[in-house]
């Protein structure tokens, strides 16, 4: 999840997730998440027209086959590509819901502010205000309905002139054809998360630490679940800090917890008593800092900050409760060209390496041994990256990283990396493009990704040439409250810890524990 360093250029068309529009690198591989179909309708905006910028009339639909979109369905929620109309063009995710009667629709996480759903128009616009000094506004016309897809133009407005311009298509979210709720995986619990909204959770000692983002208005914090009992969490602590309180990812090492702060970098607490977290300070201590995610391995602590300055700090923590900074990894160039160089969103340490996964840049490879002078090895970029997450691990005399973006078409790379200057892709992993993946962990032979509106998925990939699924759960409901409002939306989080149980974070349901399959 991305929290607000980005600024949008096509006017902020996602309230939540973790990204800014994809501005294309150079591609290194052909395998692409997205490839540009050129302009999605042939609706245009009046340029020059008395009309407000945002209002339905400021759109012409010359070509537009309206009769159409009296077939598009009335009742769903809708994952939506924005292109816009730069060159070469730019991409972002959105949503949006409507319903027959119009008291269920969502748009960018809020109700429109106007609405024409109607045998030949579709229009939906929203008007918020971020402060008292700044007016956004959204707007989307329909130009041509084709079985669950609408094509059409969008417009955002700041302050009533115009910030952005573009095309869209929207799919109905619909699960799987064939699939059921469940194939493989079994449901023992689920348990609410009562505060902002949960996206990542570490498990250690007996419990469950679940960290949010905020929500609107709505605090994030940490909820701590005691899961002795599988079948039956117990909820024993809710902590939300009145300034501190998007918390995106958390990992643990004995009685030390590591948070993942927007706002204060890494948030630590002391859970010798593991029900009772006290907080005993954030690090690097040095002003305002957001790091994004963390990762523990051995003695070391890596926190990915996306700003004020895009890197990736390296923390001795020998003394768990205390940690040392011993240095910083930066990418040359991405303060100054954040969406050319992008920044570290997520990694993962490995044998003396650091995977990093650096968005717009793609898939690094860096060595750590020494981390005062951490130095670049490799990477593999593709066009339109987004890179997010990733897992390693040796298969026989191989080293594979298994790689994937957070984006519309968003899926699984499989790449060979004993060669750490020369990754190449075996292999690949996907779905449909408009749900996109989110978090994975592999455990031996298995590799369980979190994969929003696809929920729980498991691969078999004992043959990393050829990941097969073995196992799903489709964790997404529509009738879960806040379904509609975000592209990144459903399973989220998840952990592995070895204990038998498979532990996941839904965007709307909280916590949900599945034995390993």
């Amino acid at each position: 999840m991305w929290s607000t360093w980005a600024v949008l250029v096509m006017g902020s068309l996602s309230l939540s997730g973790c990204r800014e529009e994809v501005k294309p690198t150079p591609p290194v591989s052909s395998e692409t998440d997205w490839v540009d179909p050129g302009r999605y309708a042939v609706c245009r905006l009046s340029y020059g027209s008395a009309h407000t910028c945002g209002d339905e009339a400021s759109f012409e639909r010359i070509g537009c086959d309206t009769a159409s979109l009296a077939s598009l369905p009335r009742d769903g929620i809708y994952t939506v590509v924005y292109r816009t109309e730069h060159e070469p063009p730019y991409i972002d995710s959105g949503s949006f819901r409507i319903s027959g009667d119009g008291s269920l629709d969502s748009f960018l996480g809020g109700a429109p502010t106007e609405r024409r759903v109607e045998a030949d128009r579709f229009f939906l616009s929203i008007t918020r205000r971020p402060s008292l000094n700044v007016s956004r506004r959204t707007s989307l016309v329909g130009c041509r309905a084709e079985s669950n897809r609408l094509y059409g133009c969008y417009v955002t407005c700041r302050n009533g002139s115009l910030s952005g311009v573009g095309t869209f298509m929207a799919v109905k979210w619909e699960r799987r054809a064939g699939e059921a709720e469940s194939s493989g995986l079994r449901l023992v619990s689920e348990s609410f998360v009562e505060q902002g909204k949960p996206v990542d959770i570490y498990v250690t000692q007996g419990h469950a630490y679940v960290v949010s983002t905020s929500k609107g208005d709505e605090p994030g914090g940490l909820t701590v679940f005691d899961v002795s009992d599988k079948s039956a969490p117990v909820l024993k602590k809710r902590i939300s800090l009145p300034t501190d309180n998007y918390w995106n990812g958390a990992w643990a090492k004995g009685n030390a917890l590591y948070v993942a702060s927007a706002d204060t970098g890494v948030v630590v607490f002391d859970i010798t008593n593991p029900a009772e977290p006290q907080q005993v300070r954030s690090f690097p201590g040095t002003g305002p800092i957001d790091v994004h995610t963390v990762f523990v391995e051995g003695d070391r602590l890596y926190g990915m900050s996306p700003s004020p300055q895009p890197k990736t700090l390296i923390f001795d923590i020998q003394e768990p409760t205390a940690p040392r900074l011993l240095g910083e990894y930066a990418v040359p160039g991405a303060v100054e060209s954040p969406y050319e160089v992008g920044y570290p969103h997520d990694a993962l340490a490995f044998e003396g390496r650091l995977y990093i996964n650096h968005w717009s840049s793609g898939y690094l490879i860096v060595d750590v041994r020494d981390p005062e002078h951490p130095k670049r090895l490799g990477s593999f970029a593709y066009a339109y990256a987004t890179s997010h997450a990733n897992a390693v691990g040796k298969f026989g005399e191989r080293l594979i990283a298994f790689e994937g973006g957070e984006n519309w078409g968003a899926h699984l790379r499989v790449l060979d990396v004993t060669d750490p200057t020369s990754p190449k892709r075996i292999g690949e992993y996907k779905l449909e493009a408009n749900a996109s993946i989110h978090n994975m962990v592999l455990k031996g032979e298995r590799l369980y990704i979190a994969h929003y509106q696809h929920g729980v998925r498991v691969l078999d990939v004992s043959e990393p040439e050829n990941p097969k699924e073995v196992a799903y759960y489709n964790t997404y409901r529509e009738t879960d409250p806040g379904r509609g409002e975000s592209f990144y939306d459903g399973a989220i989080g998840m952990r592995v810890p070895g204990d038998g149980y498979v532990y996941v974070i839904d965007t709307s349901r909280g916590l949900l524990i599945f034995p390993e399959p």
